[in-house]
């Protein structure tokens, strides 16, 4: 484990998690006459910036979608944003990449931090994203951009934003930090600039907890990883910010220090979120969206083949994997089923 974890976190940092796909998929329901059944044809779409975020059940609203077979013959393109880092990110977006293959649609992804994308799909120019952390983690970008992004339901409602530490360092509450700044070297290692947890650690954990005194380096999830891989094998004492799901809890011994003050949140619902017009023009594939619910497990399970056993070397082939060994994961996402 040891070995694979640093050939992992190296090629990481080498390569900025660079993930592009792009796949040969059926028509896809391109007209509201192929519609499924949950929102063809686009009734009773809403916006995310209309509902009320906090109370999404996983798969809400699912619904059996049509036979793929036979929908059509003209290729249908749809793209995903997947967020630069977040692991379970990729995870859905390959998955949904092989489903929507099923249904007739060449799939491609389009990697970019959080702002860009939200723009992206805003604007039209990306079709959905899987992977809106809300609450509270995106909410600026649904109070920004929320009557524009179009709601596809909630696939997961386990997130949690997290400050972990090594197992063994001193620190047991983000209260205890500021007195062990010695051992942490005043320093609180960050994600991308960009990023919701950064942008809720900047404003409500380091004040709240008096830690303005420290840096607070960000740059990107890699060079994190990269900086808790290095500090780990040195046996040296780390604080980084992190989140649940993530593969590196299995990779490293490390947990997370306890929030007396809230400053980071409670549990969040991983919401995906669709363009204008998105319900209307691919009923299907929103349906199909829709349906999706993972359990922590489940994921962690997909995480830990795609990053730790597959060293990111083969993203698609470790869906693939986990897949075959989960043979009516598919069939059961399609008719609705998987809650």
């Amino acid at each position: 484990m040891r070995k694979s974890t640093l050939t992992l976190v190296a090629g990481l940092a080498a390569s900025g998690l660079v993930l592009a796909g792009c796949g040969d998929d059926d028509n896809g329901g391109g007209s509201a006459d192929n519609g499924g059944s949950g929102d063809g044809g686009g009734a009773d779409v809403q916006t995310i910036g209309d509902v009320d975020s906090a109370s999404c059940d996983p798969a809400e609203g699912d619904a059996e979608i049509p036979d793929a077979e036979g929908t059509g013959d003209d290729a249908t393109t749809l793209t995903i944003g997947v967020f630069t880092g977040w692991d379970e990110n990729y995870v859905v977006a390959e998955l949904t990449k092989v489903a929507l293959e099923e249904q007739g649609y060449t799939v491609e992804f389009e990697e970019l931090e959080a702002g860009p994308a939200y723009t992206g799909v805003a604007d039209g120019d990306i079709d959905i994203v899987m992977d809106a952390w809300l609450p509270n983690t995106h909410a600026s970008y649904v109070e920004q951009f929320g009557d524009d992004l179009e709601d596809t339901g909630c696939w997961f409602d386990e997130g949690f934003l997290t400050i972990a530490v090594n197992a063994d360092s001193p620190a047991q509450s983000l209260a205890d930090l500021a007195g062990e700044a010695d051992a942490y070297g005043s320093r609180l290692v960050g994600i991308e600039p960009g990023a919701g947890l950064t942008t809720t650690t900047q404003n409500e954990v380091i004040p709240t907890y008096g830690l303005e005194d420290w840096e607070f380096p960000t740059s990107s999830s890699p060079a994190m990883l990269a900086e808790l891989d290095s500090a780990m094998a040195a046996g040296e004492d780390i604080a980084v910010t992190l989140w649940h799901p993530h593969w590196a809890y299995a990779a490293y011994d490390i947990r997370d220090l306890e929030d007396p003050e809230g400053s980071l949140g409670d549990a969040e619902r991983l919401y995906s979120l669709g363009r204008p017009g998105f319900h209307e023009e691919f009923p299907n594939a929103a349906q199909l969206i829709r349906n999706l619910y993972l359990s922590n497990e489940q994921l962690l399970e997909i995480e830990d083949l795609m990053v730790v056993q597959n060293n990111r070397e083969d993203n698609a082939g470790a869906v693939a994997q986990w897949l075959e060994a989960n043979p009516d994961f598919v069939a059961n996402w399609r008719a609705g089923t998987l809650t």
